[in-house]
C-alpha cells in the first residue's frame, strides 16, 4: 500500500468516527432534553454528502442520496405538518408531535440511506418506538435513538442480505 491509498482509507475512516460521535450525541441529546442540536445534525449531513459523492465503496451514489434526502424531507414535512394541523385544531396550546429536528434528521438519513434503506429505517424507528412507548407507558417518544437503530440496521440489512 503506497502513502495515497493509506490516505484515502484514514480519511474516509475519520469520516466515519465522525459520523457515529455524531449520532451518538444527537441520541443522548433527543433521549434527554427532546432536541436534536443543529451542532450535530448539520456535520452528519454534510459527511453524508462526502461520502456518498465520493466513496467507491458506498452502496449508491449522490444522485441517489439527493432523492432519499428530498424524499425524506417532503414525507417528513408533510407528517408533521398534517399531525400539527389535526392536534392544534383540537387544542390550540397542544405541542408539535414531530419538531423540526426530526424533519431533518429524517432528510440526514436520505441521504445516507437512499429512499429504500430510508423507508425500512422509518418503519424500524416507527415499530420500536411505539413498542418502547407502550411498555414504558411514555407520553413523548424521542425519535432520534429510535431512527439511528433502524437506520443502522437498515443500512446493515441492504448491505448484507439484498
Amino acid at each position: 500500500m503506497n502513502y495515497y491509498t493509506l490516505a484515502y482509507y484514514g480519511f474516509f475512516s475519520f469520516l466515519l468516527a465522525t459520523a457515529a460521535w455524531c449520532m451518538y450525541q444527537m441520541a443522548m441529546a433527543d433521549w434527554r432534553r427532546r432536541i436534536i442540536p443543529d451542532a450535530y445534525l448539520f456535520p452528519f449531513m454534510i459527511i453524508g454528502l462526502i461520502i456518498t459523492a465520493f466513496s467507491p465503496w458506498w452502496p449508491h451514489g449522490i444522485k441517489i442520496a439527493i432523492i432519499g434526502g428530498a424524499f425524506g424531507y417532503a414525507l417528513a414535512a408533510l407528517v408533521g405538518f398534517a399531525f400539527d394541523y389535526y392536534i392544534r385544531r383540537k387544542n390550540p396550546d397542544a405541542t408539535p408531535p414531530i419538531g423540526m429536528g426530526d424533519i431533518k434528521l429524517i432528510f440526514t438519513g436520505g441521504i445516507w440511506l437512499g429512499p429504500d434503506g430510508l423507508a425500512w429505517a422509518l418503519v424500524l424507528a416507527c415499530a420500536g418506538g411505539a413498542i418502547w412507548g407502550r411498555t414504558k407507558k411514555q407520553k413523548y417518544i424521542p425519535f432520534a435513538p429510535f431512527f439511528i437503530i433502524g437506520g443502522i440496521l437498515s443500512f446493515l440489512g441492504n448491505l448484507f442480505l439484498l
